[in-house]
């Protein structure tokens, strides 16, 4: 009897070691990727890093932004992953995203990476604005299909444009810089006033202008390429424009948690080859040098994007988002 103690006692504890011994790493990720991205970047992750378990914390880039910037140094992310670069800069500022040097650097275009010294955020892909028309609608309504961002100061257009509120979207203030940048600080805050007077509501959500445009709820709406070139392929009745000087920025992956290997290891292979060619699949721009390819449907942006200055996108943010806040809120859609 005393030996099958000992032996029931001997099976337990082997058990409880190789449960331990394959026990998964929980690895908590915030980012703002579109929804639809996250069980691919989680299991193509996670095949090659089978110890490794992917915990999403997910919300819209000024939301999240904003999650971070309150959880301070006791944020509870090890990584920021498909944040935009210039959220990171300022996250870096605060000192919630730490210097990191990955074993992929090399490969990552220079434009895309954190200009300093001490680099702490290195672009995945590029994402951009883009102009959302229902065909279907603007026929049915008389409406001309606009081409710059001038056309759409046109009275015609009155309460068919739809765009997303920069203090909750990043796609929004990436659209509310390039302005800014673009035209010059006092031409963009003009342009804004006109724009005003033919906006419908502002969303909280950057794909959601285009959604509404597809769906025949708006006839334009500014918004995110990817949504647009989705939408579009699935046969949405959506022309997607490129006014000149449309916004952009990276989706980018920075550390929060610099004591955790695991960390450091999505980082790396986010930077990887095979990373950047799952991200090719879906964006036209991606951050390594030797990727590149077409994507059905998304719009060739060479010719129409602005100089961004992401520095000053960070800097700015705050004074920027209290201006645009103060002016124009009041059309903003319920959070509700």
């Amino acid at each position: 009897m005393h030996f099958v103690k000992q032996s029931l006692l001997a099976a337990a504890v082997i058990l409880g070691v190789s449960s331990n011994a394959f026990a998964k790493e929980e690895l908590i990720v915030y980012t703002s990727f579109e929804t639809d991205l996250l069980a691919l970047f989680k299991n193509t992750f996670e095949e090659s890093h089978s110890d490794i378990d992917i915990k999403w914390v997910r919300d819209s880039t000024g939301v999240m932004t904003a999650k971070l910037l309150a959880e301070g140094k006791n944020a509870k992310a090890d990584v920021v992953w498909g944040l935009a670069g210039s959220s990171l800069a300022l996250l870096k500022d605060s000192g919630i995203v730490k210097p990191y040097t990955p074993a992929n650097l090399d490969g990552i275009k220079a434009s895309m990476v954190d200009p300093e010294d001490n680099k702490a955020w290195f672009g995945n892909d590029a994402f951009f604005n883009t102009v959302c028309f229902n065909t279907i609608v603007a026929k049915q309504l008389g409406l001309p299909k606009p081409k710059t961002w001038e056309d759409l100061l046109d009275p015609v257009y009155k309460g068919h444009i739809v765009m997303p509120n920069p203090g909750s979207s990043g796609t929004g203030y990436i659209q509310v810089t390039a302005w800014l940048q673009g035209m010059g600080e006092q031409q963009g805050w003009a342009y804004m006033d006109k724009l005003d007077k033919n906006i419908a509501h502002y969303t909280h959500s950057g794909s959601k202008p285009c959604v509404q445009s597809a769906m025949g709820e708006t006839v334009i709406g500014i918004s995110v390429a990817i949504r647009g070139s989705k939408l579009k392929s699935k046969g949405a009745p959506i022309d997607l424009i490129l006014p000149k000087g449309i916004g952009w920025d990276t989706e980018s992956v920075g550390l929060v948690n610099n004591s955790s290997a695991a960390a450091k290891q999505l980082i790396d292979w986010s930077l990887s080859l095979d990373a950047n060619k799952m991200y090719n699949t879906i964006y036209p721009v991606v951050g390594h040098k030797d990727v590149s390819g077409a994507v059905a449907n998304y719009p060739n942006v060479e010719d129409a994007i602005v100089d961004m200055d992401f520095g000053k996108m960070a800097n700015d943010r705050s004074a920027v988002l209290t201006k645009w806040s103060d002016k124009f809120n009041s059309k903003s859609e319920s959070k509700g």
